[in-house]
């Protein structure tokens, strides 16, 4: 009897243990980002006030309880992180700058409320020429540019762009926006497209001023994932002066006009102005042929002793 007493017992502590083991609600999400991103992992907002702790790989890694909290406490893990962990007021926890390093389970366990969340994270390794040449953009003013997250857009997520921390486009399923408001409007002048399928914002005929960063912030309800592009708008000289020496001989040749017109001008008022002078003299002197008959007369109507006269004087 007290055999079969003990047995009973036994099992009833191990249905216990089983059961409250069972009792945790265990809730699992895989995450999938770049390397170079910040990623959030979200708790939820009615447990800010529990105690809450992040464990990665069966490490503690924080410990939030109300409004203070604690990262990093042992040496590895700050080894490990090196002050890119961060937790807000409902215990959310970010990862800056990830690393390959990082990929791996990281698990929130609130024990007041038996509640276990893993999220398996996994960093896609990329090296610093592909990194470069999908964040960091270079191009000559005027010219377009495409900042492509390289994911596929989930119809539940919020995709958002941001430019020096002011939204510029969002879209949300098959719904988008650009520029909402007036500085951005006022900025970018209908320069802005997006694509619905990646996320894709392209940015045509662009200016010395749209240089800077673009951050993409894409939101689950489970976690959000914040990637940033650098653009850098380069002054084109050689256009600038090729325009330059156009204009110069646009105005040349338009200066080259108006004198040759001024002068032209001026060559046929001189015509206007002579003629007038021209048929008075007309008027006034006979014709040529009319001034030697004359004279002709006059030499065969002077007389011999006029002729003597005159002979003698040149004497």
């Amino acid at each position: 009897m007290q055999i079969f007493t003990f047995l009973v017992t036994l099992g009833g502590i191990c249905l216990f243990f089983v059961c409250g083991a069972s009792a945790f609600e265990t809730d699992s999400v895989s995450v999938f980002v770049m390397e170079g991103d910040a990623v959030t992992l979200y708790t939820d907002d009615k447990m800010k006030q529990d105690r809450m702790t992040w464990y990665f790989e069966d490490n503690r890694i924080a410990l939030i309880n109300g409004d203070q909290s604690k990262i990093c406490a042992d040496d590895q893990c700050k080894e490990r992180f090196r002050d890119r962990l961060n937790v807000n007021q409902t215990g959310s926890l970010t990862i800056m700058n990830i690393r390959t390093t990082d990929s791996g389970d990281y698990k929130l366990k609130i024990t007041s409320r038996n509640i276990e969340k893993i999220f398996s994270v996994t960093v896609q390794g990329v090296s610093d020429a592909e990194r470069d040449e999908m964040k960091r953009k270079s191009v000559k003013e005027g010219e377009s540019v495409t900042l492509d997250p390289g994911v596929t857009n989930n119809p539940n997520d919020l995709m958002t762009w941001h430019f020096n921390d002011s939204l510029i486009a969002e879209i949300t399923g098959d719904q988008s926006k650009i520029c909402t408001d007036v500085q951005c409007k006022e900025r970018f002048r209908d320069r802005l497209k997006l694509d619905l399928q990646t996320g894709s914002l392209n940015i045509t005929d662009t200016r010395t001023t749209d240089s800077g960063d673009y951050k993409l912030q894409i939101n689950s309800s489970r976690f959000s994932i914040i990637r940033i592009f650098t653009v850098i708008v380069t002054y084109s000289g050689s256009s600038s002066v090729a325009a330059a020496a156009a204009a110069a001989t646009a105005a040349a040749v338009l200066l080259l006009l108006v004198a040759a017109g001024f002068y032209k001008r001026n060559a046929i008022m001189k015509c206007i102005r002579r003629q007038p002078r021209d048929q008075m003299n007309d008027a006034e002197d006979p014709p040529l042929e009319q001034i030697d008959p004359l004279m002709q007369m006059a030499t065969i109507e002077t007389s011999p002793n006029e002729t003597e006269a005159a002979n003698e004087t040149e004497q």
